[in-house]
């Protein structure tokens, strides 16, 4: 961390990147160490880029930045396993690009990479970050790191989290967050998501085996007036079915573009998503189709993913 820390009081533009659809981890890791460095560095040029979370919004707005502003700048790489997949490509254009990330590494981009991989969120990384750089935490900063952190814990029920993570989550507590405010900004649905549910839990398909999934086409996304971020975030919707220990939700994207968030309760999931363009965390990975044809194929490697882990589970 001393060379993340040396790197971010030298220069004096830092521009943080997060990864494309952005979930709350990304976001509070973005807002939260650009706050950071504000309130420890008044005089220095701070910028977020990227796509927008909806259920996130809250935090802040990404910043709209010329490419001229990347001349003589740092990068800071947040959430994101491979340069692919950054939200703003732009990242190549500034003097120097860290990575700062917690998925399992497959692509060292960037002139210098800090990975964890045992950290349930990359909030807690920043966290510790400022921890040891003294930077200066401020309320705002604190409520953004904290965001991250209960959002990709699945508000700390994941088996992901450890000791640790509720000592930084104490740290921030210090800070004035208030974790009733956070639920109740995360909780509240429009009755267009609460329409959209109803459609998953009537419509969700369970193989014998117990892999349980939902179809979200086009149609459906559009039918229910929702976002693409609202939808695929239905993936919870069906994460407490008895007898499916995996889930998952496949999303139609605009261009015929299919990705699959895939979650687990128990199976190791991450090497079936990376067979399909994919990867992530053992119980928490992202994949995709070439077309719904390989939808089937997917189904029934998942379902023997199950059968396994029962099987040497009775």
């Amino acid at each position: 961390m001393k060379q993340i820390l040396k790197k971010i009081k030298k220069y004096n533009t830092i521009i943080i990147h997060g990864h494309t659809r952005p979930d709350g981890d990304c976001y509070g890791s973005q807002f939260g160490l650009k706050k950071l460095i504000q309130a420890t560095y008044p005089e220095k040029n701070v910028y977020v880029v990227g796509g927008t979370c909806d259920y996130c919004k809250f935090l802040g707005q990404m910043d709209e930045i010329s490419d001229d502003t990347y001349k003589g700048a740092l990068a800071i790489c947040v959430d994101c396993a491979t340069a692919e997949r950054l939200a703003d490509q732009r990242y190549n254009l500034a003097e120097y690009v860290i990575k700062i990330d917690h998925h399992i590494s497959v692509d060292a981009y960037g002139d210098y990479q800090y990975v964890e991989e045992d950290a349930p969120a990359c909030t807690q990384i920043i966290t510790d970050l400022a921890k040891k750089g003294k930077l200066k935490m401020t309320k705002d900063a604190a409520f953004a790191l904290y965001t991250g952190l209960v959002t990709d814990t699945g508000r700390f029920r994941f088996d992901s989290i450890t000791p640790h993570t509720f000592m930084v989550a104490s740290y921030l507590l210090k800070y004035g967050v208030n974790p009733a405010e956070l639920d109740n900004l995360l909780s509240v649905d429009t009755l267009n998501i609460l329409k959209l549910k109803g459609y998953v839990l009537s419509n969700f398909e369970m193989t014998e085996e117990g892999f349980a999934y939902i179809k979200m086409t086009r149609d459906i996304v559009e039918k229910y007036g929702v976002t693409d971020e609202e939808a695929a975030n239905q993936v919870s919707t069906i994460s407490t079915i008895e007898g499916c220990p995996v889930w998952a939700l496949f999303m139609e994207y605009p261009g015929n573009e299919i990705r699959i968030r895939l979650r687990s309760r128990g199976p190791v999931i991450n090497t079936l998503a990376e067979e399909y363009n994919g990867g992530g965390h053992a119980k928490a990975a992202g994949a995709s189709l070439n077309t719904w044809d390989d939808l089937d194929g997917f189904v029934k490697k998942a379902s023997a993913i199950v059968k396994q882990y029962k099987e040497e589970n009775k």
